[in-house]
């Protein structure tokens, strides 16, 4: 029953979503010629080096250092859980930062999560969106990937509370580097084999997941009027 209903939301919900979600990208051009780049730039550079990365680190080590750069990102959840009235949430991000830094060798192992402490996941670009501010257009970020005006806003905003950002100009960028390495190495295997515009198909995917993350996993009706409308009244 469930697979019948998904089929007819992807049938006759995807069309419109992908509609309304074309309307909000007035900068295609540009956006499109930064996909063409970033796809260059991942079969010529990120994808070989994470694959190298792969190859060579055993398993629990990139394990270990997902949690460690995880756990770096646990006070930006905090404060803008704080700034989103929920106090639940940050209490958990903070609980968790406490654990595994001090108990975790610096976030290396995950003890809050094997205590039950899931990790939760709030940025400032949600928490614009909480308090009512709009996505503006969408934009394909060199390097960085989709975005929108609000998120990138939203990227600068948290960036102080990113411990990253605490050492000299040097140690940042190798740790996002290291980040990025990580990151691109955990999605090794799932490049998705779609058909259709892979630029279409990687903006719907990123509007929807922010939509997902802004309401906490509540699914917003796809047939509303304004499927962009980012309402988070509805996950408190």
């Amino acid at each position: 029953m469930m697979r019948a209903i998904y089929l007819i939301i992807a049938l006759f919900g995807m069309p419109a979503l992908a509609m309304a979600e074309a309307e909000n990208d007035p900068f295609e051009g540009w956006n499109r010629a930064m996909f063409s780049f970033n796809q260059k730039a991942d079969k010529y550079v990120l994808k070989p080096v994470a694959e190298g990365y792969q190859a060579v680190t055993p398993a629990p080590v990139r394990k270990g250092v997902s949690n460690f750069f995880n756990n770096l990102g646990e006070p930006i959840t905090a404060a803008n859980s704080v700034l989103q009235a929920k106090p639940g949430k940050a209490a958990r991000s903070l609980t968790r930062f406490v654990f595994n830094t001090t108990f975790g060798l610096c976030g290396i192992c995950d003890v809050a999560g094997a205590r039950g402490i899931e990790r939760e996941n709030e940025d400032l670009g949600q928490t614009l969106a909480y308090w009512g501010v709009g996505s503006g257009p969408y934009l394909m970020l060199p390097v960085l990937g989709p975005s929108n005006l609000r998120d990138l806003g939203g990227r600068f905003g948290d960036q102080p509370l990113n411990p990253i950002s605490w050492q000299d100009e040097l140690g940042t960028t190798e740790m996002l580097i290291s980040d990025g390495i990580q990151t691109r190495a955990q999605l090794l295997g799932m490049e998705p084999k779609s058909v259709g515009d892979p630029y279409v198909l990687m903006r719907s995917a990123y509007e929807q997941r922010r939509r997902y993350q802004i309401n906490d996993g509540i699914v917003v009706d796809l047939f509303l009027d304004d499927p962009f409308l980012d309402d988070p009244s509805v996950a408190q």
